[in-house]
């Protein structure tokens, strides 16, 4: 049975336009309407991409990320956190400072309490994709960016989220929490595919790979499972039995998913509960959070 509660997380909407997931919001009103109702359905976190409703593609402005992030706190004390543009530009440095430039103006507005950092670089092609010769691509973090990541956080006090895609990526994440102590503690969080190249299925030897591989670089780190055109279900009980936590939401779920992000937070509480967990309420999550051991 489960010590402590476990961490619900939604992810809204990702990156990936209605092209790919018809259901996910784009206008600010409805990631903050969607937000509010599925922190109050259980979700303890939410994350976000922001949008040019125009266009209907993201767009990491820090002006609609702080009305997100302000709209559902009016509403609901949930830790709110907001995503990285993809990386492209040549000059490693300049690209850092130009990716994390809506984080570092939402830090200065006191708006970040998670940041996304994730410690690697990996392929990332549909599977399904890959006899038709269509071509996938890169998912860039180049050490800079890391690092670019790792000193606001330090500096600005926020916790590092690591996308772990990769074994190589929980290791070169420990190895950045230990380079710069007094960083607020990393979440690990566990990236799985049904549909995409990268890393493992969402199968319980993998889970036990990941969690092998953490308790040799990282122990008693949090962590949850997360990921990309997948269906986390099988893992729920396993995760809330070794004391981990869970994300859902429209931007994990397979490709074309016809439940909203509210129906897949309703899903994982049911889930959480019936392997004897319990979602945990935010103040929860900050409690456990300011009581882990740090770097």
């Amino acid at each position: 049975m489960p010590t402590a509660p476990t961490w619900l997380e939604v992810s809204l909407n990702g990156p990936w336009t209605r092209e790919r997931q018809p259901l996910i919001p784009i206008r600010v009103a409805d990631i903050v309407a969607q937000g509010i109702a599925c922190a109050q359905a259980g979700a303890s976190i939410v994350h976000v991409h922001a949008y040019d409703e125009r266009t209907g593609r993201q767009d990491d402005d820090a002006d609609t990320y702080a009305a997100i992030i302000e709209g559902i706190r009016a509403k609901t004390d949930a830790i709110v956190y907001p995503t990285l543009p993809f990386s492209g530009h040549a000059d490693p440095v300049q690209g850092a400072r130009e990716r994390f430039a809506h984080v570092e103006a939402l830090c200065q507005r006191g708006l970040m309490e998670w940041g996304v950092v994730d410690p690697g670089t990996t392929q990332i092609t549909p599977l399904a994709d890959v006899a038709a010769g269509k071509a996938g691509f890169i998912y860039a973090n180049p050490e800079a960016h890391v690092r670019r990541g790792m000193e606001l956080a330090q500096r600005h006090r926020y916790h590092p989220g690591y996308a772990i895609y990769e074994p190589a990526f929980l290791r070169l994440g420990a190895a950045m929490e230990r380079a710069y102590p007094g960083t607020p503690q990393a979440i690990y969080r566990f990236m799985f595919s049904d549909g995409l190249s990268f890393g493992f299925p969402p199968a319980p030897f993998a889970l036990a790979a990941y969690l092998a591989l953490l308790q040799r670089e990282r122990p008693l780190a949090p962590w949850m499972i997360a990921g990309l055109d997948v269906d986390l279900r099988p893992l729920i009980e396993m995760t809330v039995a070794n004391g981990g936590h869970v994300r859902v939401g429209l931007e994990d779920a397979p490709f074309g998913s016809n439940r909203t992000n509210l129906e897949w937070v309703e899903d994982a509480v049911r889930r959480i509960r019936a392997a004897g967990g319990e979602p945990a309420t935010p103040a929860a999550v900050r409690n456990a959070l300011a009581h882990a051991r740090t770097a």
